[in-house]
């Protein structure tokens, strides 16, 4: 626990906290779920406030898209894998065997965990400290300008410059258990006749792919 925690930067007054943030579920009630739900409410606002300040000339759009790109799954698993909480991380017999220290979802939300912990041990500012460490370079070489839109973004602005209706997003069947899921997914563009469909390992990216087909159909990939 030592090393990631010093890489946190951090010192805990309450190390109940700490270990309550490093806690998944799977080893029992005392687990990091309420911790990443603050978490998430604290690094969504924080990561707002910097890029507010950052980039004054950027639309809500832009915003809005920079935010997404730093607070998704991804950029927050990479963060824990940088730290390198995987080892510090406690987890059930079941997670351990199925290589739970090393997954996407369990290392960004300890993380969130970990955000919380620092928020209610010592407050905001030292909330806001933490996470602009995290963020680092990554919010260093943010551009408004290459905040590039998804594509479900992309085909919904479509549609609504041809004042047609929003496409409808619907999960035709899941594929496998627990870890190892495929979400397949159909985007209906009603006003157009037009269906595409989308394979993933999440839903969301599911429709993203699926969009993404819509947009070509279209002519406007």
């Amino acid at each position: 626990m030592g090393g990631a925690v010093q890489r946190l930067g951090h010192s805990f007054a309450d190390e109940a906290l700490l270990r309550q943030a490093l806690t998944h579920r799977s080893a029992g009630r005392n687990n990091n779920e309420r911790l990443e739900f603050l978490g998430d409410a604290v690094l969504g606002f924080v990561t707002a406030e910097l890029l507010y300040q950052r980039f004054h000339t950027a639309t809500e759009g832009q915003l809005t898209r920079m935010r997404a790109a730093l607070v998704r799954r991804e950029t927050l698993a990479e963060i824990a894998r940088e730290l390198e909480l995987g080892p510090s991380l406690v987890l059930g017999e079941g997670e351990l065997k199925s290589g739970g220290r090393n997954r996407k979802s369990i290392l960004a939300d300890c993380l969130e965990a970990l955000i919380g912990a620092v928020y209610l041990d010592s407050g905001m500012s030292a909330a806001r400290t933490l996470i602009e460490k995290l963020l680092g370079e990554r919010l260093d070489v943010m551009d408004p300008r290459d905040a590039a839109k998804d594509a479900k973004t992309r085909l919904q602005e479509h549609l609504q410059s041809l004042q047609m209706p929003l496409p409808d997003y619907s999960v035709t069947d899941v594929e496998g258990e627990g870890h190892d899921q495929s979400f397949h997914v159909v985007c209906e563009l009603k006003g157009l006749g037009l269906a595409t469909r989308g394979s993933a390992g999440s839903r969301r990216k599911a429709e993203q792919v699926a969009a993404a087909r819509a947009l070509e159909e279209l002519g406007n990939p």
